[in-house]
């Protein structure tokens, strides 16, 4: 506890699956300071950029305080009482599969064993799934049908011994960044090391990459198959491990049937990585939502695991598969049943013993023995009728499904719709007919297990604002107006985790894996000062790795082999709709940025939708940098700015997934998504759509700022956070009529003094709005994208502000430029000036300058590309 000041409190991240401690001192007034935890065992101090930030997510602006029913205010007596009447009234009618609860993996885990025991257990109905399913699904899928059971083997420490690290599907700088960082640190240390990035872009994280494999979509199952036939040709099978595996033959016959063309990577890089993974002892192969979101995607997984059981690499130190997870809890969610096709403590649903000996320890009448509905299916049963009831808890699925549009639909269209959230200003929130105001991250107490099966304490560090109370709560008071008091008769989540962590003892009992009934007895003070844990934590075991020793969780106690054969994406491309559309992360913003898109630092990275495209494509269809683009599928439609790069390949497209209805309507990317599904995993083929691309022309195109939020009249509009107020992207397919009166209405400003810089010869119009010697508010439009600096213009609401309409910034006011270091708030042309000036000519010189990329390290890739592109440009003069 050295490191932690009297002020500070221990607690963990909110954001990713990396599970990073952190230490919160609370200013007295609801704000925090965030820093690393020096002693945790995720990250050792070290956060990411969002984790940096997380202070400056806090706030009550659009805070649910109160329970709300169809917008107006109602007590939480009322609010539970027709939440009661309405499911009941559901159930006795149409049954209990006719109801649904739809929940996240930003739950804590006492949250989701409450939201599970009451649906499975009491309820009756499998009806409960996570947004999980569209990260994780696929990875529990494969892990079940080659180990028996959803066991992640290894731990982060594998990666740091390791002699080769394989990252497929993983743009792991920018996704899990203390990883990578840890991982840089590590090759940096032992130079051996090498790392090789398996992924149709170039992503940031092909920074530190000894080799890049550009795979086809669609190509990772041929990919591994054709390792695990040269690791047959090799001869390096581990004839002693495989005595414990089963199904080998049958999986070295279908590997070798594979067509290795379908990877999409040249004979010679193939044969590169395959005698770099033959000949390296130590490997771990990292793999995440790349690998998982496909149509495919368990086999995907498979194929990987296949070739970590042949070998015997796995559960040792330095070598095994690992599945890193995008969500703070989704591990725990996977560890209570959180899927609608598990039972709690990783028991089976549709195994009698595991149901009986689960409904015994519930004391409940019955629990539920097949399997519900995966949230795909679930969504399309709530726009069918089938599911008449539907309780939605800290996710925003009618933007983050695929086929968003039609979920969209599917929510406004349902009977009754509850939704549990900290704001009610979110796509899905807008469509609930009750609304429950939920405590967030720093407000509520629990528990967390990140992707190396670390339990970690989430600690209450600030007061809940208004009515807001823990889900837990939420839940078990539903139950007891649904007549299950006594079941869910909990004064406190330690009182929970106790209760979770003896079931767990039974799951021990039948031989699995997930055990921690060792913390059964954990007394309030010790579940209060729990330190990480990594499970299990039982009896002699504690802790470490699984299957090293060639014990596993199947019937036989063998580990599985299993012939994958490859198959490309569902939706095959056409001359209609010629381009594979990539969905994904970006660096400084997570899920639907309804805590992200709050800090300023965070949003001036990539501040709107984008599009990636290549340079040779945009040609083709005659695209420019900075035009505005429609992509168009099947599906749905999208307009986003395009961005030409050539770290994508021909014929590819890719486009972020955080934008929704609140801060770019036209670019909910998932959208345009088919729903289509791992048949296995259930999990969506959410990388692989197809899609048209056609400049999108409009009428005018604007930028505007202001010291308040302010929504648009536009076709296309992308608004993001300033620390000065707002800032918003804007361009509609017509001209306003009257200039003037549009800029008033845009920001909604009657009266003050309006400042205009007009030229309708050029199609050109500025106004700037002033109050008492501050600006508010400026608007420029244009015929084309709008030439202004505009990070610079952004930090000018509440200043005097004399040169706003120029648009520039005057030669004693340097424009920073777009931040690039989203840590420390540095601007691109604050780092090129200081290259050019101190001749500085690497990373670290540029951290030892400036700052930049000494943090949390995430924007070094795109450091090391500065100084790239700058190069070629000084060997020239």
């Amino acid at each position: 506890m050295k490191d932690v000041s009297a002020s500070e409190i221990r607690s963990t991240c909110a954001y990713c699956g990396v599970g990073c401690g952190v230490l919160l001192g609370p200013d007295g007034q609801g704000g925090l300071s965030v820093r690393g935890d020096s002693e945790h065992p995720a990250n050792f101090g070290r956060l990411c950029s969002k984790g940096t930030n997380l202070g400056e997510t806090l706030g009550m602006e659009d805070r649910l305080l109160h329970p709300m029913l169809h917008g107006k205010p109602v007590s939480w007596d009322a609010a539970l009482d027709l939440a009661a009447e309405k499911f009941r009234a559901v159930i006795e009618e149409h049954g209990p599969d006719a109801v649904a609860f739809y929940v996240s993996g930003q739950l804590l885990t006492e949250d989701y064993y409450v939201a599970n025991k009451l649906m499975k257990g009491f309820i009756g109905s499998a009806n409960i799934d996570t947004n999980s399913r569209l990260c994780m699904a696929s990875s529990v899928a494969g892990h079940k049908r080659a180990f028996g059971t959803d066991t992640v083997p290894g731990t982060y420490e594998d990666l740091e011994e390791a002699d080769l690290v394989v990252l497929t599907g993983s743009n792991l700088a920018w996704c899990h960044p203390v990883l990578y960082q840890r991982l840089v640190a590590a090759k940096a240390a032992r130079p051996h090391m090498r790392v090789v990035v398996i992924d149709p872009r170039r992503t940031a994280t092909c920074d530190i990459a000894d080799l890049h494999l550009p795979v086809a979509p669609g190509g990772d199952v041929a990919l591994f198959n054709g390792l695990l036939a040269a690791i047959d040709d090799a001869g390096a099978m581990n004839a002693e491990f495989l005595s414990h595996v089963d199904g080998v033959e049958a999986a070295v016959a279908e590997a070798r049937a594979s067509d290795l063309s379908a990877t999409g990577i040249s004979p010679a890089d193939l044969r590169a990585f395959y005698d770099l993974w033959i000949g390296t002892g130590k490997v771990v192969t990292v793999y995440s939502q790349g690998v998982n979101q496909s149509s495919a995607g368990a086999d995907k997984v498979n194929a990987i695991l296949n070739c970590h059981l042949a070998t015997g690499r796995i559960g040792q130190p330095g070598m095994g598969p690992f599945s890193v997870t995008g969500q703070p809890n989704a591990m725990g969610g996977r560890e209570v049943g959180g899927l609608a096709n598990m039972l709690a403590s990783h028991m089976d649903l549709e195994n009698a013993d595991h149901r009986s000996a689960v409904r015994g320890f519930w004391d409940s009448s019955a629990v539920a023995d097949t399997p519900g509905l995966k949230a795909v299916d679930m969504f399309r049963a709530v726009g069918e009728g089938r599911i008449k009831a539907l309780w939605i808890m800290h996710t925003n699925p009618a933007v983050t499904l695929p086929d968003a549009d039609r979920v969209r639909e599917a929510i406004a269209g349902c009977d009754f719709v509850v939704v549990s959230d900290i704001t009610g200003a979110t796509d899905t929130a807008r469509l609930a007919d009750l609304l429950l105001p939920a405590t967030g991250w720093a407000e509520k107490s629990g528990t967390v297990t990140n992707s190396d099966r670390t339990i970690s304490r989430q600690r209450k560090v600030l007061e809940a604002p208004g009515e807001a109370r823990p889900d837990w709560q939420h839940l078990t008071g539903f139950a007891a107006r649904m007549g299950w008091g006594t079941a869910f008769d909990y004064a406190s989540p330690a009182e929970i985790f106790r209760e979770y962590a003896a079931l767990s003892g039974i799951a021990g009992g039948f031989g699995l894996d997930f055990d921690i009934s060792g913390l059964s007895d954990i007394s309030d003070a010790g579940y209060e000062s729990l330190s990480p844990t990594r499970w299990p934590v039982a009896g002699a075991r504690q802790g470490g790795r699984f299957f090293g020793d060639g014990r596993f969780f199947t019937p036989s106690g063998k580990g599985r082999m299993l012939p994958v054969t490859p198959r490309g994406p569902v939706a095959q491309t056409t001359a209609e709709h010629p381009f594979r559309l990539n969905t994904g992360r970006i660096r400084d913003q997570w899920h639907t940025m309804t805590r992200s898109g709050r800090s300023a630092k965070l949003s001036a990275h990539l501040a709107e939708p984008f599009l990636e495209i290549h340079p040779s494509d945009a040609a083709a269809k005659g695209i420019s940098p900075s035009d505005l683009v429609e992509v168009t599928s099947p599906h749905g439609r999208a307009i986003l700015r395009a961005f030409l790069t050539e770290k994508i390949r021909p014929g590819d497209i890719f486009a972020p997934m955080h934008w929704t209805g609140e801060t770019a309507p036209s670019g909910r990317i998932d959208a345009l998504v088919a729903p289509v599904v791992d048949p296995v995993s259930g999990q969506p083929e959410s990388k692989a759509a197809v899609a048209q691309v056609a400049r999108w022309q409009a009428g005018f195109y604007g930028f505007a700022i202001s010291d308040s939020s302010f929504t648009p009249e536009a076709d296309y509009w992308a608004r993001a956070r300033t620390a000065q107020g707002w800032r918003a992207e804007i361009a509609h397919a017509s001209c306003p009529e009257d200039w003037e009166v549009y800029a008033r209405d845009l920001f909604q400003i009657d009266g003050g003094n309006m400042q205009i810089v007009s030229d309708p010869a050029r199609g050109t119009f500025r106004a700037a709005f002033v109050e008492e010697g501050r600006l508010r508010a400026a608007f420029f439009a244009a015929p084309e994208p709008v030439a202004v600096m505009r990070d610079y213009l952004s930090a000018l609401p509440g200043t005097d502000a004399p040169m706003v309409l120029s648009g520039r910034a005057g030669a004693d006011q340097p424009d920073p430029g777009p931040v690039l270091c989203s840590c420390f708030g540095i601007g691109v042309n604050t780092i090129l000036n200081a290259i050019g000036d101190q001749r500085l000519v690497s990373v670290e010189a540029i951290g030892e300058a400036l700052g930049a990329g000494t943090n949390c390290g995430s924007c070094r890739p795109e450091l090391a590309d500065l100084l790239a592109r700058l190069a070629p440009r000084e060997a020239a003069e």
